[in-house]
């Protein structure tokens, strides 16, 4: 699975994170992560002090991906609206899931603090970029002056969030995509109260 120019360590990290993706926290077993790594059996102690410590490392991993794509899209060219809109409609694998947003979902995940620190500040940092452009996009004259940075950005992290489990649900990206076009549309910058 592996080419032999990755280290175990790398290895090990990334296997954990397509387990934590797929099974969860609890279902992820040193078993599985070694099967997965093809790793011998004390690798995974030769370079972490454990499931929690890998767990962590790969938590992080994950967190850190997500946010840099995040940022890279919420920071990109564009008004307010398109660049809340590319955020919206960027390429996802909507019918596996968020990877973050998963976690959110583990008992074992949520019940650590430290396990789920990387997992909370990756959701706080794109809320609190998503209502930084919504505030630009109100001094700009682009989005009603009543409009709440904080809660847009809540509904658009709702919306993406809530978009994968409808779209889980019933087995279609379709149900995601319609969410998306319903709060883009409510979004979408009026001029002389039409939408433009």
């Amino acid at each position: 699975m592996y080419s032999d120019r990755v280290n175990t360590s790398e290895r090990l990290i990334e296997s954990t994170r397509e387990l934590l993706w797929e099974r969860g926290y609890v279902g992820t077993s040193p078993k599985a992560i070694l099967e997965r790594a093809d790793a011998g059996q004390g690798s995974m102690y030769h370079h972490f002090t454990g499931k929690p410590d890998l767990a962590l490392a790969a938590i992080r991993r994950t967190a850190e991906e997500l946010r840099a794509t995040a940022e890279a899209v919420l920071n990109g060219p564009g008004t307010p609206y398109e660049r809340i809109e590319a955020y919206l409609l960027r390429e996802r694998d909507v019918l596996r899931g968020c990877p973050v947003g998963r976690l959110t979902m583990d008992p074992d995940v949520i019940a650590s603090e430290e396990l789920r620190a990387p997992v909370a500040e990756t959701i706080a940092r794109i809320r609190e970029l998503i209502a930084e452009i919504v505030e630009t996009g109100k001094r700009q004259g682009q989005f009603a002056p009543e409009l709440d940075g904080q809660e847009i950005a809540a509904a658009v992290l709702a919306t993406v969030q809530g978009g994968y489990v409808l779209a889980r649900a019933s087995g279609s990206p379709a149900a995601f995509d319609a969410g998306v076009r319903g709060l883009l549309a409510l979004l979408a910058p009026r001029v002389s109260g039409r939408t433009i």
